[in-house]
């Protein structure tokens, strides 16, 4: 079996993109655990994600608009081929992790984006659906 596709549901956009995104993150939180700041997670996501051949850029820059006018820009964690990708470090998510991650996703334009918290006992991972993106994304029931 490939690695990551045991994440695999046919009822997400990119589901396999976003399966190998979470193989990489669990086996980082498998081998760090909980208690580090995010920076180290960032690295050590980074690393896994190349080690799988996944393209993936840290800290990429996105445009912020209101009514076509451009706020400026916020840097989120990843971009993983066509997948935003938001990482935490917090004992666990809150639903204002989920509403600002859904936030970058939307400013960014991108149909999917996975938000990944390390600081827990256990990783925690969503999957997120942009529906106002140039795709055909919906938000599972």
């Amino acid at each position: 079996m490939k690695e990551g596709t045991e994440f695999v549901d046919g009822q997400y956009l990119l589901s396999e993109l976003t399966s190998r995104i979470i193989a990489c993150a669990i086996e980082v939180h498998k081998t760090l655990g909980p208690g580090f700041e995010e920076v180290f997670y960032q690295r050590a996501l980074h690393r896994e994600l190349a080690a799988a051949g996944l393209d993936a850029t840290r800290e990429v820059e996105i445009e912020v608009n209101y009514k076509g006018i451009s706020l400026g820009k916020k840097r989120v964690d990843f971009v993983v081929e066509d997948c935003l990708v938001e990482i935490k470090a917090r004992e666990m998510l809150e639903d204002v992790h989920v509403v600002q991650a859904i936030s970058y996703l939307k400013a960014s334009g991108y149909a999917v984006g996975l938000l990944v918290n390390f600081g827990g006992p256990k990783i925690e991972i969503k999957r997120l659906a942009n529906t106002r993106s140039r795709g055909t994304a919906e938000m599972p029931k």
